[in-house]
């Protein structure tokens, strides 16, 4: 029990409270010096950032392009056009006699597509289209149902198997296509073959299973395109209605089987039946084929099993071409309730080294290849050339008759035929590189050399050492100002009451002079200054150097008269461009030289190494952000005063409590006193 001066008529609180604010200084001191340690830790941390921006700024550096940089420049812009990597060498070409340019190859069909090319709406389904086309000669709709399916390959191997649907067969062979990466596999029936050759791929058609010559490597993907003879609908009602959707339009009542509990239907004409109704005399629903709505007379229940096994209206056609990277050919097959555009724009975005076009006005296709260049033997327009020398391939009923390409005309397909440095030659392209040089052929030209010169790009090499001096700078003027700072040792780190005290201005202005002067001529930054100086001034030996240039200074960059910038870098622009322009590659040698001990690196390579050394210094005291605090040397520090400050507060309870009790003591000894002398003065008054 804490008696406040009843006794005595003192303030015990304010006494106990003054007597706990001396005894708390030398916690406060603790407190403040874990504050500015950890300001002084998080500065080296910026320090640290600082040269992992730079060290990456010397990565750059390291770049060829850096050193290299390739300036062209050609004699007739109008007939060749050329750019050059830092890989192309210091030389020149000369183009002459430009035969022809590369083509790509464009095959137009035979005539158009519908009766009334301009009264047709493409975005309208083919089914709806059907009557419409100019060639309807034997034109049939197959049955069955299309699949598109990717598998991924997660185990290497050379078996997979397709999630083909219980009681469904593949149907035909012709209508699938098997691509892996940008590569086609030849599709042929496992019935009677072991072993698939190179580039084929063996497929069961019963249970989907797939098996290539090779084992596919993990992480590829298998993408498939198949038909199946049937297509099974799954599904379980969500709530009490007569209505069924089919996932597909289109739908052929033969061969058509659905099961709602334990009853099984069929369709015809528009009907649907029970299956034991041989005489089709009582219809339970309708079927609209069309759109694939199923209307049963009598409600199904919630939560009913329905399954619809059925076959839909397609069609299929293969397409492809002869590309740089082999043949190329993919089966598509194609909904009857799908549009006319949507089957353009499934060819258009298979990559299968052709784009399909048509045209609403004449109401013509054409399939463009999308590269140039010969691959498939003789180049169109040659007298060798036939129609087995064809770049583009189109195959199926649907594409050859409806879409009238059997009839079509294919033009182009041609590689570009020139003469270069006196060599005659061919390329697939009109554009092409040649030791690092990409030529661009622009028209057919002859009677005319073209020279196109390969130089250095004095100015851009310039501009790049000049952008990293700037950047050293910046580092080594950072640097400086921290080691030069004030530091104002009055102003410690405020405690939560000087805060309360102040405005937030003063705490700003007062926080400024604390913070100042954090690594004012600390050891490990005043070393890093030094070493990278050293860096910079030592010579790089190395005999393909001219000894006249290998110290920075002899090619114009020196270290400037003002020894308080702590070494920062000017450059004589005249000078470093003279030296560019005379000998680039001993200035590319004076940075980025390989050598095995430090006098034979390059100037590049001593700062990576003195930067690396830095910042595993900075890391070993400072840490980073992924560190706990034991894992570093300031680190551990603050742990100790972090326990230090948590030891003394518990001395702290213990020291209030030992005032109080002496206060309390104190309090009852004086009221005890107080008591005696009442009874001594009732006692004296009451003899008289």
């Amino acid at each position: 029990m804490r008696i406040g001066g009843l006794a005595s008529g003192m303030d015990i609180d304010s006494l106990v409270a003054d007597l706990m604010k001396a005894e708390r200084l030398p916690m406060q001191k603790m407190q403040q010096d874990r504050t500015w340690m950890t300001w002084q830790r998080d500065a080296f941390r910026e320090v640290n950032t600082k040269f992992l921006n730079f060290r990456s700024e010397l990565t750059k550096m390291k770049l060829s392009t850096t050193f290299r940089s390739r300036m062209t420049s050609t004699t007739n812009e109008n007939y060749v056009s050329a750019t050059a990597t830092s890989a192309a060498g210091l030389s020149s070409y000369t183009i002459s006699d430009v035969k022809k340019l590369a083509t790509a190859a464009t095959k137009v069909n035979g005539g158009p597509v519908f009766q009334d090319a301009k009264s047709i709406d493409t975005r309208k389904s083919l089914a709806e289209l059907q009557s419409r086309f100019s060639n309807t000669t034997d034109f049939k709709w197959e049955q069955g149902s299309v699949k598109k399916e990717t598998v991924n390959v997660d185990k290497e191997g050379s078996v997979f198997k397709l999630n083909l649907q219980t009681g469904t067969n593949i149907k035909n062979i012709e209508e699938m296509s098997v691509k892996v990466g940008n590569t086609y596999f030849k599709v042929v029936d496992a019935a009677g073959n072991t072993k698939p050759l190179e580039g084929e791929v063996l497929i069961d058609k019963g249970t989907g299973e797939l098996t290539f010559n090779e084992p596919l490597k993990t992480g590829s993907d298998i993408k498939v395109n198949y038909t199946t003879d049937l297509q099974i609908d799954t599904m379980k009602t969500g709530a009490e209605g007569k209505t069924i959707k089919l996932s597909n339009q289109g739908i052929s009542e033969d061969e058509f089987e659905m099961k709602i509990g334990g009853e099984t239907y069929k369709a015809k004409g528009g009907n649907i039946y029970l299956s034991t109704d041989s005489s089709f005399a009582n219809p339970q629903g309708t079927i609209n084929t069309e759109t694939g709505v199923i209307t049963r007379n009598e409600a199904i229940p919630k939560d009913t099993d329905v399954e619809v096994t059925y076959k839909y209206d397609y069609t299929s056609f293969r397409v492809g071409a002869h590309t740089k990277d082999g043949e190329k050919e993919e089966a598509f097959n194609i909904k009857a309730s799908q549009s006319f555009d949507s089957m353009i724009s499934q060819v258009n975005s298979a990559n299968v080294g052709v784009s399909m076009f048509y045209d609403s006005v004449k109401g013509q296709m054409t399939l463009n290849r999308t590269e140039t260049g010969n691959f498939n033997g003789n180049e169109h327009g040659s007298t060798d050339y036939s129609t087995n020398d064809q770049e583009i391939i189109t195959k199926g009923t649907f594409i050859q008759n409806q879409l009238q390409f059997s009839t079509g005309t294919e033009t182009g397909g041609t590689d570009a035929h020139f003469t270069i440095n006196g060599l005659e030659t061919t390329r697939s392209s009109n554009s092409f590189t040649i030791s690092g040089v990409t030529f661009n052929l622009k028209q057919t030209f002859s009677g005319e050399d073209v020279k196109v010169n390969i130089s250095n790009d004095s100015n851009t090499v310039f501009e790049n050492i000049k952008g990293f001096v700037e950047k050293y700078n910046e580092l080594i003027g950072g640097i400086q100002d921290r080691l030069q700072e004030d530091r104002y040792k009055d102003y410690r780190p405020l405690t939560d009451k000087q805060r309360e005290e102040m405005s937030d201005k003063q705490q700003e202005l007062w926080e400024e002079k604390s913070k100042s002067g954090l690594l004012r001529r600390d050891s490990t930054l005043s070393s890093a200054l030094n070493d990278m100086r050293r860096d910079f001034y030592t010579p790089v030996n190395n005999g393909e150097i001219p000894s006249a240039m290998q110290q920075l200074a002899s090619i114009g960059i020196s270290t400037t008269a003002n020894y308080l910038e702590g070494g920062k870098l000017e450059i004589n622009e005249a000078k470093l461009k003279k030296a560019i322009e005379e000998n680039p590659e001993a200035v590319e040698k004076l940075f980025k030289n390989d050598g095995t001990g430090y006098g034979q690196q390059g100037i590049l390579d001593r700062l990576t190494d003195t930067a690396n050394k830095v910042m595993d210094t900075i890391k070993t005291k400072a840490g980073n952000t992924f560190q706990t605090e034991n894992q570093y040397t300031m680190g551990r520090q603050l742990d100790d005063l972090k326990d230090r400050i948590s030891s003394f507060e518990k001395r702290l309870v213990q020291v209030e409590d030992r005032y109080w009790r002496q206060f309390t003591a104190m309090e009852k000894a004086i009221q005890r006193a107080n008591q005696q002398s009442m009874y001594l003065m009732q006692q004296f008054g009451g003899g008289m």
